[in-house]
């Protein structure tokens, strides 16, 4: 799965760690998202989304 999170990010102007923060994850969380390593779980899913007022379609979308 592909995601816009890293662009997303990068508009706002945060650190991995601040969107860690912002998430209660870890900057390694956010950083294997980023990088397709790891599918973040539905409720956290739901949580980017929230936080960037997007649907989560409109941030993670198939290969």
């Amino acid at each position: 799965m592909k995601n816009r999170l890293k662009v997303l990010r990068a508009e706002r102007d945060w650190s991995q760690g601040d969107l860690a923060e912002r998430l209660q994850v870890s900057r390694q969380s956010v950083n294997a998202i980023e990088t397709g390593k790891y599918d973040p779980s539905l409720p956290l899913a739901f949580r980017i989304a929230d936080l960037f007022g997007l649907s989560i379609e409109e941030i993670f979308h198939r290969d």
